[in-house]
């Protein structure tokens, strides 16, 4: 990249270089390629006819692309599982060489910013078919009336979204005079300016040097000095805010700020609505907007922010302690850097761990490198340009909830899809984990040996439900003739004791870790746009996959193993899940949209410990929640407001993916009535399109109530094994 005299990074000459590209409409498709990586996936741009003819896009590529994938029209299905067959003709085009699948994880719009921003300070070269890609997304999702940007894709628009957006849309190149920029400007000075941004934007632009340091609330490393019995030390916390915090902590404390360019200097005066020398930045640092304080900071954090601010960071905090707490906090980054091999928890984190690296071990380190590499992972090519995933991916996730539904279609052992299924599990036995964290007890990590990621083995988390239905999915095709037995039972064994360790004492589970901090924890949460953000919690989802996890493992494997240990674990989660359920019969999801979604989980559960409709009131008393809302049109659809709100919220249109959770929620509990659950299997099949597909409707997932995220596959992965179980359940019969 260019510098100035100084030897600065300069850039006002990458906005020199691209401006001239603002007229075009992006790359050429067809010179892009995904290549997987046992897992690990990354987007490609070919640079020469040569490299294209060489490298022949796929079918997978040219889908998630937009491209015509060539794939023919099948014959209208007349029964459920023709329409199942239909889908997996075109489903199974997709699947990746290591076996899984891919697609993007897209939604939030707070997570592309912080790498651009990485980028920018770091001096990371910044290739010209990324940049004008990620130009086209944001240009993309632009709202088309008041041209700012939310926190996530189908959110109102937020200082978040259209501060930290509008500058990275500067810092690839966009003019201040095109029109959309101008727009989403406007919107931005309407909403107070970026003086208005909840904590994580003004980290980031401190750390560009568009915001003064004193405008944003302290993160002192000191905390990770506290010992193990304090209630609010950081091993407490839950394992994504830990992850953020660490390197922030170290970034602050170490007063990184990168030098003015002519750009940044440029914009200091765009994106707030006085002029940046007349700002008193301190006066803002608890300011923001409505629109972004979905979680209001407490009384209780103002004051402890007061505190570190006026009295210990002036007066108490020596040299000697600060340099203790950054020595330990470096050490904490470098086991996460080391424990995944630089791919890191989350994209959030990811970037700051760059930047941690960078300024203690310089640009031209081995970390600061393996982290360039890395940001790959986190990038996804489609229709709209280039966005940032919420994850590595959703590889192990997605594999597994398909091998279940096939097998559940009663299809594993037709031969079309048998070779498909062979390829998903062989995946699922490369990416269990084999070995435990290095130093597991120094870093706090959950034991992980035998558990399976979210996405790969690489990233390396334990998730509680991502083990669960990965131990569901081997199972099922293990026992099955002429499948092999890739993973042994001594392997499945790890994975068992891997689960019997994360029940919490109320009987239920939470996601990557048992609880380990009290939800007064929140009154300390400093990240104003999420809820539920500071510790673990009980979900229906992670308990209920454990359930049905554990219950399967029972009723197929050694009986005697754990036995009594597995009972009790049982026993309690299900008692924890009926106490979970709300008086109307629903539960609140916190993965998926929303109560459409836990429902189905819980009734899957239940239905593993034979709690049915016929026989159990809390059953019947979900379904009847469930049939109290279904739509005219035989369909289900659910409002993210219900995530956000707690109540549910009937979307304005019948959605195919909700509609097959209640299906299958329905099958699981044996309602004993086939209308209702025929005419949303008649919706379903009357949305496929003749290719087999499903187009994308609304968004299907959430993450800490606030933040919406894709799950594109789930658009042929439960409709193939909803359409499956009602074949199964009612012979198959002729669908009007």
């Amino acid at each position: 990249m260019a510098r100035d005299g100084q030897g600065q990074f300069n850039g006002a000459l990458l906005s020199e270089k691209c401006s001239d590209l603002d007229e075009q409409q992006g790359t050429d498709p067809k010179k892009w390629r995904l290549l997987d990586e046992r897992g690990r996936q990354t987007w490609h741009y070919l640079q020469s006819d040569e490299a294209v003819k060489a490298w022949p896009q796929s079918v997978a590529d040219r889908y998630f692309l937009g491209l015509s994938t060539g794939l023919p029209s099948l014959p209208k299905p007349e029964t459920t599982l023709d329409s199942v067959c239909n889908a997996l003709a075109y489903f199974s085009q997709l699947q990746l060489p290591p076996g899984n699948w891919g697609c993007e994880y897209g939604g939030p719009l707070f997570l592309l910013p912080g790498l651009v921003i990485t980028w920018y300070v770091t001096e990371t070269p910044i290739p010209e078919h990324i940049s004008i890609e990620i130009r086209r997304y944001l240009f993309a999702r632009q709202h088309p009336v008041d041209g700012g940007w939310g926190l996530h894709i189908e959110g109102e628009s937020s200082v978040f979204g259209t501060a930290m957006n509008y500058v990275v849309l500067r810092l690839l190149g966009a003019s201040e005079e095109d029109k959309r920029v101008i727009k989403a400007r406007g919107m931005l000075h309407r909403l107070g300016g970026a003086v208005n941004g909840p904590h994580w934007a003004k980290f980031w632009l401190s750390v560009l040097g568009c915001m003064e340091a004193e405008a944003v609330n302290p993160v002192p490393p000191e905390l990770w000095l506290l010992p193990d019995w304090v209630p609010i030390a950081p091993w407490r916390w839950w394992i994504h805010i830990r992850q953020v915090y660490l390197p922030m902590s170290y970034i602050v404390s170490n007063g990184f700020q990168y030098p003015l360019t002519p750009l940044t200097r440029q914009l200091r005066e765009e994106i707030y609505t006085q002029p940046y020398a007349s700002i008193n930045f301190a006066s803002y640092r608890n300011s923001i907007s409505p629109t972004d304080n979905y979680h209001p900071k407490s009384m209780f954090l103002n004051i402890v922010n007061q505190l570190l601010v006026n009295v210990w960071n002036p007066y108490m905090r020596t040299h000697a302690i600060r340099r203790r707490a950054e020595n330990w906090a470096w050490e904490l980054i470098k086991h996460e850097d080391e424990n995944t091999d630089f791919a890191n928890l989350g994209p959030v984190s990811g970037p700051m761990n760059l930047l941690a690296c960078y300024i203690h071990e310089g640009p031209d380190s081995y970390t600061v490198e393996r982290h360039r590499q890395r940001m790959h992972d986190f990038l996804w090519v489609k229709n709209e340009g280039m966005l940032m995933n919420g994850t590595n991916g959703v590889q192990t996730w997605d594999t597994a909830f398909l091998i279940q539904a096939v097998v559940e279609a009663g299809l594993a052992e037709d031969p079309r899809w048998k070779p498909m299924l062979v390829k998903a599990l062989e995946f699922l036995d490369d990416q269990q984990i084999r070995e435990d964290c290095r130093e597991q007890s120094v870093c706090y990590r959950q034991r992980r040996k035998g558990a399976w990621a979210f996405s790969t083995r690489e990233q390396g988390y334990t998730v509680s439900d991502c083990t669960s239905e990965a131990l569901k999915s081997v199972i099922l095709l293990q026992r099955l003739p002429g499948f092999p037995k890739l993973v042994s039972i001594e392997r499945i064994k790890d994975a068992i004791d891997t689960l019997l360790t994360m029940q919490n004492s109320s009987g239920g589970f939470a996601s990557y870790e048992p609880i380990r901090g009290s939800q007064y924890m929140e009154y300390l949460n400093a990240a104003e746009v999420f809820g539920r953000i500071m510790v673990e919690y009980d979900y229906p989802e992670c308990t209920t996959a454990v359930v049905t996890a554990l219950a399967m493992f029972t009723r197929t494997h050694d009986t005697s193993y754990r036995k009594v240990e597995i009972e009790k674990t049982i026993n309690r989660a299900v008692s924890w899940i009926l106490k979970d359920q709300r008086k109307d019969g629903s539960w609140y999801g916190s993965w998926g949209i929303c109560f459409t979604y836990a429902g189905m989980f819980a009734l899957e559960s239940l239905a593993s410990v034979g709690r049915k409709y016929s026989n159990d009131d809390r059953v019947a008393l979900a379904c009847k929640f469930f049939l109290d809302r279904q739509m005219a049109d035989g369909g289900w659809g659910e409002s993210y407001k219900s995530c956000t709100d707690g109540v549910y919220t009937q979307h304005e249109k019948s959605q195919v993916v909700q509609t097959c959770w209640v299906i299958i929620a329905l099958l699981e509990a044996q309602y004993p009535e086939r209308e209702p659950i025929e005419k949303a299997a008649s919706l379903v099949m009357s949305r496929q399109q003749e290719d087999g597909s499903w187009e994308q409707e609304a968004i299907e997932g959430v993450f800490n109530k606030s933040c919406m995220i894709s799950y594109p596959n789930y658009k042929f992965i439960f409709p193939i094994k909803a359409l499956g179980m009602f074949a199964k359940r009612f012979g198959n019969p002729m669908v009007q």
